[in-house]
């Protein structure tokens, strides 16, 4: 599944274009910080597998105002490599690749 343009940035790690998008409005789960934040990331040219980062913050729109650090290009960028080194292939066909970066995550009760 393609990751939609509206919204979507542009970045580029190691020579190569990426897109990636964070939710605008976080999901119920998300909402009531019960769940962290994530954010899609594709190869810009010619999309394929899909890289999905689950990080370890909540979403900074949550209904709680618990505190969350905003997803910034670099954060993007580290997650692009530690996905590359660990076998994501961006120019494939297929399930979406995930990428769990929640350790220290806390949900809210």
């Amino acid at each position: 599944m393609a990751l939609g343009r509206k919204g979507a940035r542009r970045i580029v790690v190691d020579g190569m274009a990426y897109r990636w998008r964070l939710r605008r409005r976080p999901t119920y789960s998300q909402a009531l910080s019960w769940t962290p934040c994530t954010f899609a990331v594709e190869y810009a040219d010619t999309p394929g597998t899909t890289l999905v980062v689950t990080t370890n913050q909540p979403h900074p729109s949550n209904w709680f105002g618990r505190e969350a650090k905003p997803v910034l290009p670099s954060d993007v960028a580290d997650a692009i490599e530690l996905a590359l080194r660990g076998g994501w292939n961006p120019t494939a066909q297929g399930s979406p690749f995930h990428l769990d970066r929640s350790a220290g995550f806390t949900p809210s009760p």
